[in-house]
């Protein structure tokens, strides 16, 4: 009977490998269910653009828990709490179908999957009486850790020197750039911040003031969820019963790894048993994170005997002239993992090389072929415009409004940047945490007549209280807030001692804080809006605790705040920034600015390693297309800042990523083309008045 079992397994288990090809097979199968018993040895994924990755790793994940491997033995870390579920939910369904019900338990208990972050904030607070921490910190979000940055640089008089001290966005910068790059301060002010190196005495002093300062208010940044991750790896009887907790580590996105997670990778899986790590070096574009496309280069020689590598290469996306054309821009990287991606889709249209005469026609163009596309029954959400700067799109923006082209744009605001949303958190992390004087200066300012000496000597007195709370309500009503002050203290005391309990208590923040919405914003309708989002978000969290962990490493997109915002049931079209785009595909890609000064960026052509990393951007841009490519060329644009006069033009010359010898992989065109242009001067010619140009004459 259990032979038959295990043998309709094994039938249903070859029937969905029978799916994958070769490549991705191999990678599944690698190390799984050796004879010996033991876990394979550690294994690097080369996935191309378009490769099937997301389903090689889910079918791998899956099929480690049919070969008998204990799902809460295996750690999936990706970069978003997106990605881990969905890479849980195909696991899930793989193992359901050979496993019968048995799969959908078994995947359940996958309970190990989510962000380097995340998986951080609950190693730390698993074991953080043994590393001296109180087990209830609160995580700052970037906004918190500036203020509070900004708060240390105040109490140093850093703000009030003779030359000018870097702003607080700067300094937190810096501070996340050397703790993420595993550098010394001297050496990432030299190479990153050059203009700054004047200050590294006080910036040491200013950094090591905000440590103690958020130790003081038991505080941890994104950083410190990694760094003391890292530092506790580095005592070895933690180190490994940290690492005993699994049998298998799964890294997706490897690419865009740090050296600080690399190392804590390297701690958890010393020899490289058991080890997976899956990524492309072509697509690896945000060093400005401190990302380093060393890890992923370096990955097989970290390991003795070295790690097998695997290359995903055939793409199921683009068309073979899209895919020719990114070949051969990528293909003059100087250092990348050998792979030549190849696809069966044919197709006859080259991607094209558009050129124009500047902004304004480069947005006329972009909209006319848009709706051209539509015409022909492709929606715009099958259609995307990739920029790499956030302001390439303005006049873009501007023409798309004025022609009722929906759209949306992303690379912008992020729901938790708004500041009614981060209004309510402040009530639900101050209650979580009164020592975090970052929220407690926010929530305590909310109220009208309330300002930072008030504020202060409330937190003050909460601080050296057992019992902050009480010491909160014995205080008394400052006489300017006596209105609100009532208000305010008794929701504050309903969340803490839980009388509501999770996660009505975000409708009680809510109702406390609307009069003060519609006080303060113009749009509170809008806002309120977001607020009533963030209540069903909510619902979805066992506890106020896991709720604000995970509401803060992973948010979720802004629903107001955001140029252009459709109705819910239009269709719109995709406006986003390249980095933003990374992971996304259309049918129909339009890439702003394909010019020198804009890719490369000027910012960006400063060394090789970042010159390098352009490319790799103009390549992730492209092989976004599944059908149809537009590469634009501006033969003018404007610069901002660039001159003592104000804005000026820029005449540009195209991306030297696309040499003379890579046009042969394009289409190359010229809009208006020279029969538009033709017929529009003799349109002009039989005009006796322009009236329209009067019209518009008369407001300018």
């Amino acid at each position: 009977m259990e032979s038959q079992l295990d043998k309709g397994q094994t039938s249903a288990s070859a029937a969905y490998l029978e799916k994958l090809n070769d490549q991705q097979r191999a990678a599944v199968e690698h190390g799984v269910g050796l004879a010996d018993g033991r876990t394979g040895g550690p294994l690097l994924i080369i996935a191309g653009a378009g490769s099937g990755k997301t389903n090689t790793l889910a079918h791998r994940v899956a099929h480690l828990i049919v070969n008998g491997a204990d799902p809460r033995r295996i750690l999936l870390m990706t970069f978003s709490r997106r990605a881990s579920s969905e890479m849980t939910r195909r696991a899930e369904q793989i193992c359901t179908k050979v496993l019968a019900d048995r799969g959908r338990i078994l995947a359940d208990a996958l309970t190990w999957a989510g962000t380097f972050h995340g998986i951080g904030a609950r190693i730390l607070r698993q074991y953080a009486e043994q590393i001296g921490l109180d087990p209830q910190f609160t995580i700052h979000d970037r906004e918190d850790s500036a203020d509070l940055m900004n708060l240390i640089r105040h109490e140093h008089g850093l703000s009030a020197t003779e030359s000018r001290f870097p702003a607080k966005a700067t300094c937190l910068a810096i501070y996340s750039r050397t703790v993420n790059a595993e550098l010394p301060l001297t050496d990432i002010l030299c190479s990153s911040f050059p203009w700054v190196v004047g200050w590294e005495v006080q910036l040491r002093d200013l950094f090591a003031s905000y440590v103690e300062a958020k130790q003081a208010q038991n505080v941890l940044d994104y950083d410190d969820l990694l760094l003391y991750w890292s530092h506790t790896m580095g005592d070895p009887t933690l180190a490994d019963d940290i690492a005993a907790h699994w049998d298998h580590v799964l890294v997706d996105e490897y690419q865009d790894t740090n050296r600080l997670q690399a190392t804590i990778l390297t701690s958890l899986k010393p020899g490289g048993r058991g080890l997976t790590v899956v990524g492309d070096d072509a697509q690896s574009i945000y060093s400005f994170r401190a990302a380093t496309v060393r890890n992923i280069l370096d990955f097989p020689a970290e390991f003795s005997p070295p790690a097998e590598v695997i290359t995903l290469d055939r793409n199921y996306r683009s068309t073979k002239p899209v895919l020719a054309a990114a070949n051969a821009v990528i293909d003059l990287a100087k250092e990348r993992y050998a792979k030549n991606l190849w696809t069966d889709r044919e197709s006859a249209e080259l991607p094209q090389l558009v050129t124009v005469r500047d902004e304004a026609d480069q947005a006329r163009f972009v909209a006319e072929e848009i709706l051209a596309h539509r015409e022909t029954g492709q929606r715009l959400k099958d259609q995307a415009v990739l920029f790499r700067a956030s302001h390439h799109s303005g006049q873009l923006e501007v023409e798309l409004t004025r022609r009722n082209i929906p759209f949306r744009k992303f690379g912008g605001l992020k729901f938790l940047d708004s500041a009614h949303v981060k209004d309510v958190l402040a009530a639900l992390r101050f209650v979580e945490n009164p020592r975090d004087r970052i929220v407690g200066f926010r929530l305590l300012q909310l109220l009208p007549g309330i300002g930072s000496a008030t504020a202060q000597h409330a937190l003050d007195a909460m601080a050296d209280s057992i019992d902050p709370f009480e010491k909160l309500t014995a205080l008394p009503c400052p006489p300017r807030a006596a209105a609100d002050w009532p208000d305010f203290v008794a929701m504050l005391h309903r969340l803490h001692a839980g009388q509501a309990g999770w996660p009505a208590e975000i409708g009680h923040v809510r109702n406390w804080y609307e009069p003060h919405l519609a006080r303060i914003h113009d749009d509170s309708e809008a806002r309120r809006a977001d607020l009533l989002q963030l209540e069903d978000i909510a619902s979805g969290y066992a506890s106020r605790e896991r709720f604000l962990t995970e509401l803060t490493l992973d948010p979720p997109d802004a629903t107001s705040g955001q140029a252009g915002v459709p109705h819910l049931d239009e269709d719109y079209l995709i406006l986003s920034t390249i980095h933003s785009a990374k992971g996304q595909e259309w049918k129909s890609v339009f890439v702003l600015n394909a010019v020198d000064g804009c890719i490369p960026s000027d910012l960006g052509a400063g060394s090789s390693g970042e010159l390098e990393e352009e490319r790799r951007l103009l390549y992730v841009a492209m092989t976004r297309a599944k059908e149809h490519l537009s590469l634009i060329l501006p033969q003018r644009f404007f610069t901002h800042g660039q001159s003592p006069t104000g804005d000026r033009h820029l005449y540009a010359s195209r991306t030297r990523f696309i040499p003379a010898a890579l046009l042969q992989y394009f289409e190359r065109r010229s809009w208006p083309s020279a029969a538009q242009v033709e017929a529009s001067m003799s349109k002009a010619k039989h005009m006796r008045v322009d009236v329209g140009a009067r019209m518009r004459g008369m407001w300018r």
